[in-house]
């Protein structure tokens, strides 16, 4: 399942589309807006896409890690307009007969969509200013 959506992402609904009897494990990763980034407190978050460009590539990268893992299923759903702190801006939920294939093909997944899917995403300061943030690779533990 790949899907843009104005609404609030239920994790339920994401799990429930990739379970299968086949599948011995599943991954969920809910990206969530965090209150400081780099001492800077944000109010809230704003996603904007091309929307038929930002589908065709995630279903491209959906279509990507089947071929690198044995997956089951594999839904990616991202929101789109204002989204609050602690809210799911994006979830990646992926099922496969064994864990390690979930694990990695669910972190391939979102680390390539942070890089190469036309959303675009804009932060609300506490402060009053807004900025446009260019995606970057999470750093390392």
């Amino acid at each position: 399942m790949i899907q843009l959506t104005h609404n609030a992402i239920d994790p339920t609904e994401v799990l429930a589309c990739v379970g299968s009897h086949q599948a011995g494990a599943t991954t969920l990763f809910l990206g969530t807006t965090r209150e400081f980034t780099q001492g800077r407190q944000t109010v809230s978050l704003d996603y904007e896409c091309y929307g038929e460009m930002a589908e065709k590539q995630m279903s491209a990268l959906e279509q990507e890690a089947r071929t690198r893992w044995p997956l089951v299923e594999v839904a990616i759903v991202h929101r789109l307009g204002q989204v609050g702190l602690g809210e799911a801006s994006v979830a990646i939920a992926v099922s496969s007969a064994h864990r390690k294939p979930a694990f990695e093909a669910g972190q391939w997944l979102i680390d390539t969509l942070k890089e190469v899917v036309p959303i675009w995403k804009r932060e609300h300061w506490a402060d009053g200013s807004t900025e446009w943030v260019h995606p970057v690779a999470s750093p390392e533990p």
